[in-house]
């Protein structure tokens, strides 16, 4: 059994194409498996949308990312968990290539990130810089992880004192138990920050992370990038 968790919060635009994508990949592999949307108090149609689309719905009143994964991953049956943002697509060989990697010992993984859209140029080098740097640590990306539902409980889940950056420790801590794997295909996930925050705030907002670091991220304070809920509501 394969479970597939995910997060959400007013995501009635991008969660059917990543419902869609996940049955659709998870259907072409042959397992068997489930997909739970865990609905963080959105004020939108988020929660009908799921229901719509036959996933698990569960709901919580946390707004905070880390919780949301928690939360699914209690409701999960699976041997296996998925982690996949709302705004995120994945495909058959990101599941294959991930059962692949748990038979032959890894502990976990995630896979290397493409934008979905167009974005400024300004935004294409940054992602280009920070991806060189992040996933040259064999780091996973927040927007897909996958572990087994042993390690998962081995390392007591995601770290809930943190608003972001929970996919880094979380890594970090299955990288304890076995290799980490970074899958080769990319996933496709929304550029939607990229257009939507001009780039002299995203780039202060992570200036200010790397030189806070953990302390940064222990509260919601200046990390409206990540909650303060701006949508898209068309395709780029």
């Amino acid at each position: 059994m394969l479970s597939f968790i995910v997060p959400a919060y007013n995501e009635e635009f991008e969660l059917p194409r990543t419902i869609r994508a996940i049955r659709e990949a998870a259907e072409s592999v042959g397992c068997n498996y489930e997909i739970i949307v865990v609905d963080d108090g959105s004020t939108d149609a988020t929660a009908q949308i799921a229901t719509a689309e036959r996933a698990i719905l569960v709901q919580i009143q946390r707004r905070h990312i880390a919780a949301a994964r928690n939360a699914g991953a209690k409701a999960a049956h699976g041997e296996i968990l998925f982690f996949v943002d709302a705004d995120t697509q994945i495909e058959k060989a990101h599941i294959a290539d991930a059962i692949a990697a748990l038979r032959a010992g890894s502990s976990g993984g995630s896979a290397r990130v493409a934008i979905n859209g167009a974005i400024p140029i300004w935004a294409q080098i940054f992602v280009r810089v920070f991806s060189l740097v992040y996933f040259a640590s064999n780091l996973g990306a927040g927007a897909f992880l996958f572990t087994t539902r042993k390690n998962f409980d081995a390392i007591g889940g995601f770290d809930e004192r943190l608003f972001i950056g929970e996919e880094v420790y979380f890594s970090l801590a299955l990288k304890k138990l076995g290799r980490f794997t970074l899958l080769p295909k990319p996933i496709m996930t929304s550029g939607r920050k990229l257009r939507m925050y001009p780039a002299g705030h995203i780039l202060r907002r992570s200036l200010w992370i790397i030189v806070r670091g953990r302390h940064a991220v222990q509260s919601r304070d200046r990390l409206e990038l990540w909650y303060e809920g701006r949508r898209e509501t068309d395709s780029a």
